[in-house]
């Protein structure tokens, strides 16, 4: 079965109907195209949610893909989070769009991403998928408020069993706080680049200043777990930093996520009696 198709959109109805009476399964990877600092590709959180999905499937042995959804959602930062980064009080800064980022993200005001997200949902459920697995890139507080309040109402509105979990292991996002553009996500690329993209340079790690150079979370729009808590360093520099990012650890950031949602897809069939 490793060889089967499991992308949505390179299915033929006859295919996606046999897959769908082995395990009404469905993947669906989120992400917004955003700002990751001068060394990062702006698609890192859908690159990220998508090959985390592909792989959770493969290796469970059912269920499909959707195609990505590109979306994602921010709000403006407040005072507390602001002073953490390095900012003043008062100052507007939403996301990771920092004065100095020089590109602006893709960000879908809130109730954009929440409405576009549940019409997906709801034509996956009329198309008769009992077990719908979110797999979100985006770690904003916003969007993991939205997919929680979403696959509470779904789930318990109708008979199908929707799921999420942000696509980094729990030990780094919720014990340790998940950085952004920092060592994980920049480890994480790297494993992509050498195992999923053909070799393929996603990464520019000369495009970063020389190591000697302290990375001040306001000056790249890159924040490791602390600077988005109220205990940041006292210097406002990235502790986990990008430079000191390998393959290797991003293979095990990612080998912990897969496992992770396979359980999660794997308790989602079984609560629908597969």
């Amino acid at each position: 079965m490793n060889d089967r198709e499991i992308r949505f959109e390179m299915m033929r109805p006859a295919q996606l109907r046999e897959e769908l009476a082995r395990a009404p399964l469905v993947f669906l990877p989120v992400g917004p195209l955003e700002y990751h600092g001068p060394h990062l590709p702006l698609g890192m959180d859908p690159i990220n949610a998508r090959l985390c999905a592909e792989e959770s499937c493969r290796r469970l042995g059912k269920g499909v893909v959707m195609p990505t959804l590109y979306i994602g959602t921010e709000r403006e930062r407040p005072d507390w989070m602001l002073e953490s980064l390095g900012f003043k009080k008062g100052d507007w800064v939403v996301g990771m769009d920092f004065p100095t980022c020089t590109w602006t993200s893709h960000y879908y005001q809130e109730h954009l991403f929440g409405l576009m997200v549940a019409s997906t949902v709801e034509m996956l459920i009329g198309q008769g998928y009992k077990a719908i697995v979110i797999v979100n890139g985006h770690g904003a507080w916003n969007q993991l408020e939205t997919l929680e309040r979403l696959a509470r109402h779904y789930s318990h509105t109708t008979d199908v069993t929707v799921v999420w979990k942000l696509a980094v292991v729990l030990d780094i996002s919720e014990k340790n706080l998940m950085g952004h553009a920092d060592l994980g996500e920049t480890s994480i690329m790297l494993h992509y680049e050498k195992e999923f993209l053909g070799g393929q340079k996603v990464v520019d790690l000369a495009a970063l200043p020389a190591r000697e150079v302290p990375l001040h979370y306001k000056d790249f729009s890159i924040v490791d777990g602390p600077g988005f808590s109220d205990h940041p360093a006292q210097d406002k520099v990235v502790r986990m930093d990008p430079r000191d990012s390998t393959a290797e650890k991003g293979k095990r950031i990612f080998e912990d996520t897969v496992a992770m949602y396979v359980d999660l897809a794997g308790k989602a069939l079984q609560g629908q009696g597969q």
